[in-house]
């Protein structure tokens, strides 16, 4: 491996590399500390090795290895997400340099699944920290004080939970090398009304059009589900399922709002499968039963189609604003999916009988 050791007082920076890498939270920090002209060392396990990134946009061989990589060298190691970080952590050599970095007062910083190295190198232990919300509890069992916040800084260690927050991640490393400020054009990290997506865009992550048609996935989704609950009200007799029906209703209101808001915001368009959505919802109660637990059961089929599709959308844009609206819906279908199932479950043990299975009952948004 090549001395990568700089004695010109150039910031160089480590990032770490694995097959099934989140492209992006690759790209976002290269390119952003690229362009800020800090020196920057891609280390994987494998010299000669081409990695790929876990969506197919990313193919990188690294300059070296963490195997011969000496941390004293670095002044930051930056750990991406995705599958990678599962495949790092079995690599000893991978987990001793991070180790070392720590240790030695480096920067690291790691986000999405990145934790997971952290984790197995024991370095969470009375730490604030973040991740991705699927290892919450991996982070917590390890010792972190978990926080669900977009950057969480403790000392030398910063962390991120998800793509959405890409662009605050990178800012928060650039400022910390030194390169931050007015004179770059760097918004202040904790600036919740900074156009966060811009940047991300210029660093290689989500473009308008990319968030636009994100949004406009999303906002189908909400229209279709609205049109489909008022017409399961419709038909519903059963008095608390017509109120949680009711209250589900005005929940999709809000989210619609939400989107076509951002979507306005964005200067993007409002697509063609969003403004027919609702006429698709109608088509299909046409052909749906009558009975109240039909109405239930149907319902519930929605919220959990709806649960399928946003989970992924929460995960695939490097904006942190139509990332939140995702998560609030996401979060607020697996409310109603609990909700939706404790009223099917409690009419069944009331002796109700489950619809039988039609083609019309397989149909979903």
């Amino acid at each position: 491996m090549t001395n990568h050791h700089n004695s010109s007082g150039k910031k160089k920076v480590a990032i770490l590399i694995e097959h099934g890498v989140e492209d992006v939270e690759f790209t976002v920090p290269y390119n952003g500390l690229k362009q800020a002209k800090i020196e920057i060392v891609v280390l994987g396990s494998r010299m000669n090795e081409k990695y790929k990134g876990k969506r197919g946009k990313l193919t990188m061989q690294p300059d070296g290895t963490t195997t011969e990589a000496i941390a004293s060298e670095f002044d930051a190691v930056i750990i991406p997400g995705g599958i990678a970080p599962d495949k790092m952590r079995r690599n000893l050599n991978t987990v001793r340099f991070v180790q070392e970095a720590m240790q030695q007062g480096k920067l690291v910083a790691a986000i999405c699944h990145g934790a997971q190295v952290l984790i197995e190198g024991d370095l969470l232990k009375g730490k604030q920290a973040t991740g991705f919300i699927a290892i919450r509890k991996d982070m917590i069992n390890a010792g972190a004080n978990y926080l669900d916040e977009p950057l969480v800084v403790d000392e030398n260690l910063i962390t991120s939970r998800e793509p959405g927050d890409l662009a605050i991640f990178t800012t928060a490393i650039l400022n910390r090398l030194g390169y931050g400020g007015k004179e770059v054009a760097l918004p202040n990290e904790k600036d919740t009304s900074a156009e966060w997506w811009k940047l991300a865009d210029a660093w290689g992550g989500s473009t308008k059009g990319d968030i636009g048609k994100g949004l406009n996935t999303v906002l189908a989704g909400e229209r279709y589900c609205l049109e489909a609950l008022e017409q399961y009200l419709e038909k519903e007799s059963d008095t608390e399922v017509k109120s949680l029906f009711q209250e589900m209703i005005s929940n999709k209101q809000r989210h619609t709002e939400k989107l076509e808001t951002y979507l306005h915001k964005l200067g993007e368009k409002t697509s063609l499968s969003a403004n027919i959505a609702n006429q698709y919802a109608k088509v299909k109660a046409a052909f749906t039963g009558s009975d109240d637990i039909y109405q239930l059961r149907c319902a519930l089929g929605d919220v959990q189609t709806g649960i399928g599709d946003i989970a992924n959308l929460c995960v695939m844009y490097t904006d942190p604003v139509a990332t939140a609206i995702f998560k609030e819906i996401y979060n607020d279908l697996v409310k109603y999916e609990q909700r939706l199932l404790e009223m099917y479950r409690s009419r069944l043990a009331a002796g109700v009988k489950p619809p039988k299975p039609t083609s019309a009952a397989a149909v979903t948004m």
